[in-house]
């Protein structure tokens, strides 16, 4: 299953085929929709550089996730805006897309060490998904709330 997974940039001739993944009703407070992502990664908010990309299985798109990071630095990496469109959803590619995910990171951007990402309080499956592949806490928060989770990139791309 994993080999059949792989990331490209959203751009022009695929934009509008992001625009139509969305989760279940239920998680939409979880995560951003495609059109706050993409829109993210044109404002910039974060005064950092930030790239969207799709998760493909075989030629479909099944998620997205951007990657939003200090360039050079060693520690300044975030995924977010990162899921699997509701019909792909509780067959493993979350999982499988988020391991192969901490590895492409680490393939375009070799310096990085410390991938982090943020979760809502409420969001424990997702919780767990992090910390089954390595992320931990320390009960950190952001402004808006969220659960700090970091990993170093170096051990899981062993």
């Amino acid at each position: 299953m994993t080999n059949k997974i792989y990331f490209v940039p959203i751009i022009k001739e695929n934009w509008e085929t992001a625009l139509d993944l969305e989760v279940h009703p239920e998680q939409q407070k979880f995560v951003p929709s495609p059109a706050e992502s993409l829109a993210s990664a044109y404002i910039k908010p974060w005064d950092e550089a930030l790239d969207p990309f799709a998760i493909m299985l075989e030629n479909k798109m099944i998620g997205l996730f951007y990657v939003s990071y200090t360039p050079e630095s060693k520690d300044n990496y975030w995924i977010g805006g990162f899921f699997i469109d509701k019909k792909y959803q509780g067959l493993g590619y979350g999982k499988s897309s988020l391991n192969k995910i901490l590895k492409f990171i680490l393939s375009i951007h070799p310096n990085c060490q410390q991938m982090n990402l943020t979760v809502e309080k409420e969001n424990t499956i997702a919780q767990s998904l992090y910390e089954s592949l390595g992320f931990i806490t320390d009960n950190k928060v952001n402004k808006y709330g969220e659960i700090i989770y970091s990993v170093n990139i170096r051990d899981i791309s062993k």
